[in-house]
């Protein structure tokens, strides 16, 4: 037996043999644990936020706390943003239904962002500690293959070089420089940006 969500319906595949008070009996059990599943990888903003002050107690010792953390459909092909001059950390609603690791990598790549602007060495070594980095970064590049972006041109964050390529977009071009009042926004971008 298994349930999962189509085009806005929830799918239970059941046994053809049940009968029909076994049939209402599971669907109703297979509802109810999609609907906690959903709960777990679909926190509030308010469970968002104390899931980032847990991240940051955990795996950096409390100290960045940003002054919110919320969801958002405007992240474009980000996965998330971090303003450091606000403490304000926003992540793609793309991510809701993501395994919770997946999202915890994300949240914790913008809490490092409170503490290291850029993706430097300091930055990478204060995010190695998070023991799922690089499963997750492999999944997310996943997505966005699956999501027709195609294959990732290299590693991302390897060195200064792709930095510079993350902050500046996929083609590198002076157009994709985000305006001067967004400069200090730094993301996790999808690996077509890179």
């Amino acid at each position: 037996m298994s349930a999962w969500r189509r085009d806005g319906r929830i799918v239970i595949a059941i046994p053809a043999r049940f009968t029909r008070a076994q049939e209402r009996e599971w669907v109703a059990r297979m509802t109810a644990r999609l609907d906690a599943a959903d709960r777990r990888t679909r926190p509030s903003d308010d469970e968002l936020g104390a899931r980032a002050a847990r991240l940051s107690q955990r795996y950096l010792g409390g100290r960045a706390r940003p002054g919110s953390v919320a969801w958002s459909s405007r992240q474009g092909a980000r996965w998330g943003s971090c303003t450091p001059a606000h403490g304000t950390i926003r992540l793609s609603d793309r991510l809701q239904g993501m395994p919770v690791w997946v999202v915890d990598y994300v949240l914790l790549h913008e809490l490092v962002h409170l503490l290291h602007a850029g993706h430097g060495p300091a930055f990478w070594a204060e995010l190695e500690v998070y023991p799922h980095t690089e499963r997750a970064r492999g999944f997310l590049e996943g997505v966005a293959y699956g999501q027709g972006s195609g294959p990732a041109p290299g590693p991302l964050g390897d060195g200064p070089q792709d930095d510079e390529q993350q902050e500046r977009g996929a083609g590198g071009s002076p157009n994709d420089v985000p305006p001067a009042d967004e400069a200090e926004v730094w993301d996790v971008i999808d690996p077509e940006e890179s």
